[in-house]
């Protein structure tokens, strides 16, 4: 096989990773919002659900919660899926997995605003949503940057776990074109791939960060 038709199939595998890692952001980190307010309600109930899910996620294999997830339907609920549930499933299995994390970050992020912030914000007039959207929200996602950062470069690697369910994504790609060639350059290949790709990321995160330093 040439370079350039190894180049091309990687860059096919290269899409779908691109494609996991998108839809894992666009739907956990709204997710995982949603799940801090739920560890953070005074519902006693709502916050033992929320913690048992985030301790659930955060301490089982993100390999097995996509294996359970793709099979649960039929195992559970006996509806036979066929490999069009694959890519959903992996899509659902980085969502429920990294939200949990996120909401770890975001849950920090809240409890360590000062409790002035809300009098300050009460005294003015501000309603507690008000409060929240326009003060807390805003100073929350400066401070929970960094480390949602390092989890967005974690998911750039773990896109590689779709291959569990034979999703084509690139290290997939890359380990049967090196498996047919018995040749370990299309993993090397791959490897370029990810990095490339992680520094875009973490130069993108590092701008971003920059810019919200206002006061610096």
């Amino acid at each position: 096989m040439s370079v350039g038709s190894m180049i091309t199939q990687l860059l096919g595998g290269f899409l779908m990773t691109v494609e996991i890692f998108v839809l894992t952001l666009v739907f956990s980190l709204p997710l995982g919002l949603l799940v801090s307010f739920g560890r953070m309600s005074k519902v006693k109930i709502v916050q033992l659900i929320s913690k048992v899910y985030i301790s659930i996620m955060r301490g089982t294999p993100l390999m097995l919660q996509i294996i359970v997830v793709y099979f649960a339907p039929y195992y559970v609920f006996r509806i036979r899926v066929g490999s069009g549930y694959r890519f959903p499933a992996v899509i659902l299995a980085f969502v429920i997995n990294y939200a949990a994390y996120f909401a770890e970050i975001y849950r920090s992020g809240i409890e360590s605003m000062p409790v002035g912030q809300y009098e300050a914000a009460e005294v003015l007039g501000y309603s507690k949503l008000q409060t929240f959207v326009r003060i807390i929200l805003p100073q929350v996602f400066k401070r929970v940057l960094p480390p949602i950062t390092n989890e967005t470069i974690t998911l750039v690697k773990d896109t590689s776990m779709a291959f569990t369910i034979s999703i084509a994504e690139m290290f997939t790609i890359a380990k049967q074109i090196g498996a047919a060639q018995t040749n370990i350059m299309p993993l090397l290949a791959a490897g370029v791939f990810y990095y490339i790709f992680n520094l875009i990321v973490a130069t993108g995160m590092e701008g971003l960060e920059k810019k919200l330093s206002y006061y610096r």
